[in-house]
């Protein structure tokens, strides 16, 4: 790489803090959506958004310098391919995620990233007095935008899962923790044999009606309000979790698993769908996972995994590990299969 090659690369490690500002700007002004399929002129744009005609010329360009716009004439802007993902009105769109992970919320623990190092404790609650899924509970605005973000990230999943997991031998599946229903109403609406269970809190149940009736599944899937740290429902072969035990430490993440085991048929199923970490560092694996481990352990208090940690963690709760299946880009996540035990 050389001296130079390598002081601009951490030159772009410490000017990426500010690209993800300018990315946040953009998606809270909804740039992307002002901008739409054609080009406008900033100016257009500027008295949209009540903005400076200069100083949003100059966003328009730095966005076109993260390949997110482009600049066909001087001061026509439209948007690239990947811009077009800040659109809110896109159905792969990412305009939820930029927000959630934009917002100062998600973003104050970190500035405590050494206190975490030092203590292996999440620095939420120092930052704001209370639990991260406390606060959601609390912010009601807060708490929507999030699920927003979770359901967004969920749509590549779910036509991923699809076709890499064969749920034609069961009869129901029950999805903890499955918030809005996103990935479940599409495994109903694949399989029409299936039946479903949707298990989540109040707070993450609230748009639930609204996503199964829209994929005309709501008569086949029963939704039930409740803590999978307290308990979990009863009366599926294929238990689903996804992106569940990465929230939470190693103690309540097996208390999860555990209230399932409790319910689990023997010839059951237990599918958890979340990244798994390399053994050791592997340079093949994206950045954004090793990202997303301090983003647990700041703001939840949890973590990711290896494959040997998720079998240590199944064999405690009485699960044996079978099979971990890598879903490909850009999910990121793994299918991991367990069976009672």
């Amino acid at each position: 790489m050389g001296v130079e090659g390598a002081r601009g690369r951490v030159g772009a490690l410490v000017f990426g803090a500010m690209a993800a500002e300018v990315v946040f700007a953009a998606a809270r002004m909804r740039v992307a959506d002002l901008l739409g399929d054609g080009q406008r002129s900033a100016a257009e744009v500027a008295v949209e958004i009540g903005a400076d005609e200069q100083a949003l010329t100059r966003l328009l360009r730095t966005l076109a310098a993260l390949d997110l716009v482009c600049e066909p004439a001087p001061a026509q802007f439209g948007l690239t391919e990947a811009g077009q993902l800040l659109r809110s009105d896109q159905p792969e769109s990412m305009h939820a995620i930029v927000r959630t992970f934009g917002d100062p919320t998600m973003l104050s623990a970190w500035r405590e990233l050494d206190t975490a190092i030092r203590t292996g404790q999440p620095t939420f609650e120092k930052v704001y007095g209370t639990s991260f899924f406390n606060y959601l509970s609390a912010n009601s605005e807060l708490s929507e935008q999030f699920n927003s973000a979770m359901r967004q990230g969920t749509v590549v999943a779910a036509q991923q899962l699809l076709q890499h997991y064969d749920f034609g031998p069961f009869g129901t599946i029950a999805d903890i923790g499955g918030g809005g229903g996103t990935l479940l109403a599409e495994v109903l609406r694949a399989h029409p044999q299936l039946r479903g269970v949707l298990f989540d809190t109040a707070e993450g149940l609230a748009q639930a009606g609204r996503t199964l009736s829209g994929a005309n599944v709501g008569d086949r899937c029963a939704i039930r309000a409740g803590d999978f740290l307290a308990a979990a429902p009863e009366g599926a072969e294929l238990y689903l979790l996804k992106s569940v035990l990465q929230d939470w430490g190693d103690e309540r993440a097996g208390m999860i698993l555990a209230h399932i085991r409790r319910v689990i048929p023997d010839d059951g199923r237990l599918l958890i769908i979340e990244p798994v970490l390399p053994e050791v560092f592997d340079a093949s694996a994206p950045s954004t996972m090793y990202l997303s481990d301090l983003n647990m352990m700041v703001n939840l208090g949890g973590r990711l995994r290896t494959r040997s940690d998720f079998e240590q963690l199944c064999e405690r709760a009485g699960f044996t590990l079978q099979t971990v299946r890598p879903l490909p880009p850009p999910v990121g996540s793994s299918v991991l299969e367990a069976t009672p035990r």
